[in-house]
């Protein structure tokens, strides 16, 4: 039975992979910061799934708890990547700092420590894939999106580079970009605001956690001598923003 590590795993697209994969025979190791959720897959999933309450961007903890998983655990096949976020929508000069450094620490610094962690474990795999979850902000840059842009950029550069690195391996790296997905992103980004949250879905069509979910187990389930270097993928009412021209 394969192993796979999932971080921010207790919504959105975590707990959509760990739900879709368990269910496809896997056993997961769920990384988010929220026991309460993690406890309550776990109730259902039972020995299927090993949590960890952890924050990504605590280093030291990272590679503690991934040296020290249970044996049944230990040997993992697979590395999704997940967990990031937005903070609010103002202008670069007005954002704070603390959201600044939040965003930064979570999309860049706990993503590249989650990735140093594990990669060494996949290496000793026949087969072995890690899935990082980017977006399309990382090439199409919209009003107030400023930092988190530029992190899900470096998230795309670093897939394309991790997969130089790691030539001649059995394991794969995909970029997924996804555009408009109805998760708890934009509650989160307005700082529990479900107002307006909501207003970002009305009237349109969205990507799901769960479509997201069926991406990767395609892509898992292609023949091991493939590797999809990035699939860039949006609901059908969206399409990339305009250039932009200030008149007088």
């Amino acid at each position: 039975m394969k192993t796979a590590l999932i971080t921010g795993a207790s919504s959105g697209f975590g707990e959509a992979c760990t739900k879709a994969l368990i269910k496809e025979g896997f056993k997961v190791i769920a990384i988010a910061r929220r026991k309460e959720k993690l406890e309550l897959l776990k109730q259902e999933f039972k020995e299927k799934l090993h949590i960890i309450a952890l924050d990504i961007r605590d280093k030291k903890e990272v590679f503690s708890q991934i040296q020290n998983l249970p044996k049944e655990f230990q040997e993992i096949d697979i590395l999704i990547n997940n967990a990031g976020l937005a903070l609010g929508q103002d202008e670069f000069d007005s954002l704070s700092l603390e959201d600044i450094e939040t965003m930064v620490d979570t999309n860049v610094k706990g993503f590249l420590y989650i990735a140093r962690a594990v990669i060494p474990i996949l290496r000793k795999q026949k087969n072995a894939y890690i899935f990082n979850l980017g977006s399309v902000a990382a090439t199409n840059a919209y009003f107030g999106g400023n930092v988190y842009c530029g992190t899900k950029a470096f998230v795309g550069q670093f897939s394309k580079a991790l997969r130089n690195d790691l030539r001649g391996t059995n394991i794969k790296v995909t970029n997924i970009a996804p555009g408009l997905c109805k998760t708890e992103f934009s509650e989160v980004r307005f700082k529990g605001d479900k107002e307006k949250a909501e207003k970002v879905y009305e009237n349109t069509k969205f990507i799901s956690a769960e479509d997201i979910a069926k991406v990767i187990l395609s892509i898992i389930n292609l023949p091991e001598h493939i590797n999809i270097n990035e699939i860039e993928l949006m609901p059908i009412t969206q399409t990339w923003n305009g250039f932009y021209i200030e008149k007088n």
